[in-house]
């Protein structure tokens, strides 16, 4: 079966970051990921995105601990993320889950990716983007030098 076309972004930056559209797409596709890691899906199966997710000792609860910090800043913001659609609950294995680690030229490409989509949707979201300095992580992930992922396929 032909994967689908549409893109999937996992994003490696801090959900912070995302204006509301990207919180909301963020949680969505991290939704999709996780049917796709339980096998719930025929589609996306071999998104390069998900790589690192397939790549973790244990994917359902990295990928439940990715959807808790997006989940985080959803409800930060005042916005009602059901925790319910998270496969493992907020507890101490999604606390302490391995984190994965990701490279400062991912980050970066993210970072300028995440701006043109602002530059377009929320141009005042994107000023406290640009501005901000280096670029944080989703708190699944540590951050080392390095250039942009391998299984990256952006192409703007």
């Amino acid at each position: 079966m032909k994967e689908p076309t549409t893109p999937m972004r996992l994003w490696s930056l801090d959900p912070a970051l995302l204006d509301r559209q990207g919180l909301v797409a963020c949680w969505r596709e991290a939704l999709l990921a996780q049917a796709v890691l339980f096998g719930h899906t025929a589609g996306y199966t071999a998104h390069p995105q998900l790589e690192r997710f397939h790549a973790h000792p244990e994917p359902v609860t990295a990928i439940s601990s990715y959807l808790h910090g997006v989940r985080d800043e959803a409800t930060q913001r005042g916005y009602q993320f059901d925790a319910e659609r998270i496969a493992r609950p907020l507890d101490q294995a999604t606390r302490e889950a391995t984190r994965i680690v990701v490279t400062s030229g991912q980050l970066e490409l993210e970072r300028q990716h995440l701006l043109r989509k602002l530059a377009v949707r929320s141009p005042g979201h994107r000023a406290q983007v640009a501005t901000a300095g280096t670029p944080a992580a989703h708190p699944l992930f540590v951050v080392v030098p390095g250039a942009v992922a391998s299984w990256e396929r952006v192409t703007s």
